[in-house]
């Protein structure tokens, strides 16, 4: 399907690893030019490895989501160098580390970090990328959520509230945008191989005795099987196609949409 976006920019920020490694690449297969932004000192380096492979236009920037300056100055420079910004997508996350049943197991201090770069980052992102794309009167945003926003997953509190915080704010900025034609959706992953879901595991693995202590995808497959009607993984290339999809214009009449790529794990009535 040609969702005609070769030649337009978009600004993947979190883009070195995982999730958003995956939506640069399927942007870049596209024909679109490609800033991939992320705190990795790879970052330039991982750029020019799927340009290379993309037969594309891609360009890596290292900036921090936490500090709004950067991120100003991360927008201008995009712009000075792609001369235009379409599409921007916010997959930069990170989890508290900890198993978070109850939560009064952690501590206060546990939540500063994720929500400052979860929340505040995506907050940054959009402030310092919205006016440009205002003035355009054209472009999309998409906020990479995850269905433990709309649950209130009990592994990881911190995580599960930014990510609801996230889904609220991208409604509000779809609101805030619909008049200057600009699209603004949230997706959630549901289960994807990916280090934060790993990372998930181990942290409810070190709580529990050794003997009788399962094996990582012994215990997706499990996971997988309860709560997934599909029955099976979503991969990162599954949320890449709707990614792109969204900032195409067959897409051109969803705005502030929570849209689910998660094998039915999460349906409302």
């Amino acid at each position: 399907m040609d969702l005609q976006l070769a030649d337009e920019v978009a600004v993947i920020v979190g883009g070195a690893r995982g999730l958003g490694h995956a939506i640069a690449a399927a942007f870049l297969a596209e024909g679109t030019k490609v800033a991939i932004v992320d705190r990795d000192a790879e970052t330039p380096a991982i750029a020019l490895d799927l340009d290379r492979s993309k037969a594309s236009q891609a360009a890596g920037f290292i900036a921090d989501v936490t500090d709004f300056t950067a991120i100003q100055r991360l927008a201008a420079e995009i712009r000075d160098r792609f001369g235009r910004c379409d599409h921007v997508v916010f997959a930069a996350a990170i989890g508290s580390g900890k198993f978070g049943f109850p939560f009064w197991k952690l501590d206060p201090s546990d939540w500063d970090r994720v929500l400052r770069v979860n929340l505040i980052g995506a907050a940054n992102v959009a402030h310092a990328f919205a006016p440009g794309m205002a003035e355009a009167r054209a472009g999309t945003m998409l906020f990479i959520a995850s269905v433990a926003g709309q649950i209130g997953s009990q592994t990881d509190p911190p995580y599960s509230a930014s990510k609801a915080g996230v889904i609220n704010f991208a409604q509000c900025a779809a609101k805030d945008l619909a008049p200057f034609g600009v699209r603004v959706n949230s997706l959630c992953p549901g289960m994807v191989k990916t280090a934060l879901n790993r990372s998930v595991f181990e942290s409810w693995a070190a709580r529990q005795p050794e003997e009788g202590r399962p094996a990582y995808e012994d215990w997706a497959a499990e996971k997988i099987r309860i709560l997934v009607p599909l029955g099976r993984w979503q991969s990162p290339e599954d949320i890449a196609a709707m990614a792109v999809f969204l900032a195409s214009r067959k897409a051109e009449n969803i705005t502030g949409q929570t849209i689910n790529v998660d094998g039915g794990y999460v349906m409302h009535s």
